[in-house]
């Protein structure tokens, strides 16, 4: 039997944070890879809904996704107010913005040394997540 690879774990988590997002229809969804940015965190999955209540949606969305799969948040931040939800899964951090809160804070120029893993996760002809086997190819 193979041992388990944590790596490979974080990222089909990463993975699973993509596809129930991008099925409550989050807009522009970005993974930033943090590897050697920083040190409390791989990855953030950043993205936006239209509206108060469609920031909830994307994040109880994300939520039960990974509960799902036995992975719980170790905090979320902001879901009274759903401006700006912050789910914190250790390994990797979930924004969920309003467009507003989004191009207030800008997350992506603030880490604009990270990587832009966006296109390992989601087809950019599509739109949609990208399964796991795809993913892997060309590493």
């Amino acid at each position: 039997m193979n041992a388990p690879d944590p790596a490979r774990e974080v990222q089909d988590r990463v993975r699973r944070v993509v596809d129930a997002a991008l099925d409550r229809k989050a807009i522009d969804l970005r993974v930033l890879g943090l590897e050697g940015v920083c040190d409390f965190a791989d990855y953030f999955v950043i993205c936006s809904g239209a509206s108060d209540r469609q920031v909830a949606a994307i994040a109880d969305g994300v939520g039960d996704r990974l509960i799902a799969h036995r992975a719980k948040p170790l905090h979320v931040e902001g879901k009274r107010a759903s401006r700006w939800i912050l789910m914190d899964y250790g390994d990797f951090l979930v924004h969920v913005f309003d467009p507003e809160r989004r191009a207030h804070f800008r997350l992506e120029e603030m880490w604009s040394d990270a990587l832009d893993l966006t296109d390992l996760f989601v087809d950019s002809e599509t739109g949609a997540g990208i399964e796991e086997d795809r993913s892997q190819q060309g590493k």
